[in-house]
């Protein structure tokens, strides 16, 4: 029997309910006879704090408020794939269809279509035994994305029953006898989204998530499994980063949480998406997508649950082996959301009215990324990479979101607003980002990309480093102060920032670039600094070397292909020795 109450109080999204002593924490409960969704968040005696994920205005006391006994949890299976849902994994087409433009409050709609049929492959067989994790049988989702069909956590035995053909998300297709009885198994399973996924082990994070941006996987590389964040201030670029992380980066699927964004960025996240090309496949990038809309006129406390529903989503995806990117646009505006409750609630508050538990609720979701091993009988590897964009007010990171999230994750991609105003894109700011993957990732690099890779990085880093010291130097006492050297150290810095950091996500060539062209353009413009350095020695003028006509091949390098780049390179590395001993012969005469 359910737990049923009446209404004592309404604070906006939170109604307080009293009658709910057998009523259990984080239930999913009815409220009103318009039956809006909103789950138990306190409890004192047969007091029930409730956050309502639907509008409230109009609810009075007495009317009635019924538990459904069972936590908030998604629905998971086949048709999830290409969806668009709410923060509460309502399918917004579903709702459409339902209730016409004109959304009523209390719709309810089943995430997953109930009429459509899957055809089902099965790949065990009667007298097979598995366990919770193994695989029963695929369902073909998309061209690009196979579901496997798992048996769910704490289900193991022997298949009594099982058949290939084509079914819907409910039906029965395979039958495991377990100690306690027989369970049926549909296409169909649910998980509470507060809880992870269980899995076998973590992995090292020590494998990078190759995104095709220079300044992310030279700079600042995230593994495979790793966290992120994207602060910066509003225009700095944060939606086109996250846009080009999930058309390039190396992972199977795309889970894109828009969180209490504006509706307008929504609207093209949701324009945009199926008409991205996905680079991979050449089909939609929404054959590997699952998005979820939750834009900022939508009930606070369904900010709330969205990023919730969307990792237990892109967990269900990591089971089955794939690698998984997970963005979430943005923490900020879902702290606001705790913010919001926690007032509402009237707990003691912590910085600026944040809870004081913010940032444990933080690393509750960032600590559900991770590479793993699965469950199941075999050694699968599956990885969920999360990037969280952060909105501090004003572009402040010195804010309790920026900080606690600081605390947490192991890359930080800081956007400058000052970048963005010259044009410069990606505006990460390469003297305050870091990645703390950077030395675990060192050997897969040295390995895979190129034996000398970190040393150029490193070479990278450094000219940058002391291209800062030097302009504070130039503003005090001008250019000419200079030395030779120093100002030849300024050049190459110059080009460091426009020709290899600065990228452009609109042009065809240019928005991806492998490793092995990264790598070919760091040794360009380092041949080119080690060469003039030389040059100087020998006595070549500053002025002539700085103008050396192959700095323009240099330039425009990053705009050839990738079947061209092995012999350009070779070419415009013969060209500056060839143009650099010109100019010290010319000095010389």
């Amino acid at each position: 029997m359910f737990s049923k109450g009446t209404i004592k109080k309404v604070a906006g999204p939170l109604v307080i309910a009293e009658g709910m002593r057998d009523a259990n924490m984080y239930d999913v409960v009815r409220v009103s006879k318009q039956r809006l969704i909103g789950e138990i968040i306190e409890i004192h005696g047969d007091l029930a704090s409730i956050q309502v994920y639907e509008e409230t205005s109009g609810l009075g006391p007495g009317e009635e408020v019924e538990s459904t006994g069972a936590p908030l949890s998604v629905e998971l299976g086949p048709g999830l794939i290409g969806s668009i849902f709410d923060g509460i994994q309502r399918p917004l087409e579903g709702i459409m269809k339902k209730a016409g433009s004109n959304l009523k409050r209390g719709v309810e709609v089943p995430a997953l279509d109930r009429d459509k049929k899957w055809k089902f492959t099965a790949t065990v067989k009667v007298g097979d035994k598995v366990v919770s994790g193994d695989e029963l049988g695929k369902v073909e989702e998309t061209s690009v994305v196979t579901q496997k069909i798992m048996v769910p956590n704490g289900v193991c035995g022997e298949v009594t029953d099982i058949s290939s053909g084509e079914f819907s998300v409910e039906d029965t297709v395979a039958v495991i006898k377990t100690e306690k009885g027989e369970e049926k198994i549909s296409l169909m399973q649910k998980w509470p989204v507060r809880i992870g996924r269980p899995y076998k082990e973590k992995l090292s994070p020590d494998i990078p998530l190759v995104t095709g941006q220079r300044v992310i996987d030279t700079m600042f590389p995230i593994a495979k499994g790793g966290v992120a964040a994207v602060p910066g201030p509003f225009g700095s670029g944060k939606t086109v980063v996250q846009h080009q992380l999930a058309k390039w980066a190396a992972a199977d699927i795309i889970v894109y949480i828009g969180c209490g964004e504006r509706g307008n960025e929504m609207t093209d996240v949701l324009n945009e998406f199926p008409e991205l090309k996905d680079p991979k496949t050449g089909s939609s990038l929404m054959e590997r997508t699952v998005l979820i809309a939750n834009t900022s006129d939508m009930p606070v406390a369904a900010r709330e649950a969205s990023i919730y529903t969307g990792i237990t989503i892109a967990e269900y995806f990591r089971d089955m082996g794939y690698t998984v990117a997970l963005m979430a646009d943005s923490t900020s505006r879902w702290a606001e959301a705790l913010r919001e409750m926690s007032g509402r609630l009237e707990e003691m508050p912590g910085e600026e009215g944040y809870p004081a538990y913010l940032g444990s609720r933080l690393a509750q979701f960032y600590e559900r990324a991770g590479r793993v091993l699965v469950n199941g009988s075999g050694k699968t590897e599956g990885a969920l990479s999360v990037i969280g964009a952060v909105s501090p007010p004003g572009g402040d990171i010195s804010e309790p979101v920026s900080q606690a999230t600081l605390r947490i994750v192991k890359v930080f991609w800081g956007l400058d607003s000052s970048l963005a105003y010259k044009r410069h894109f990606p505006a990460i700011n390469w003297l305050t980002s870091y990645s703390l993957y950077t030395d675990m990732l060192s050997g897969w690099f040295s390995k895979n990309a190129a034996p000398d890779w970190m040393q150029y990085r490193q070479k990278l880093m450094n000219m940058l480093q002391e291209e800062s010291e030097l302009e504070e130097i130039v503003k005090l006492v001008g250019m000419d102060a200079l030395s030779a050297p120093d100002r030849l150290k300024l050049e190459t810095a110059r080009s460091i920032r426009e020709d290899f950091l600065h990228q452009n996500a609109f042009h065809e060539v240019d928005t991806y670039t492998s490793l092995n062209k990264q790598y070919l353009m760091m040794k360009l413009i380092m041949s080119y600094y080690d060469k003039a350095a030389e040059g100087l020695e020998k006595g070549a003028s500053v002025e002539k070397l700085v103008a050396l006509p192959v700095r323009e091949q240099i330039g425009r390098f990053k705009y050839n292909t990738e079947k061209e780049v092995d012999a350009e390179f070779e070419k415009i590395d013969k060209q500056i020795s060839a143009e650099v001993d010109e100019a010290v012969k010319t000095t010389e005469d």
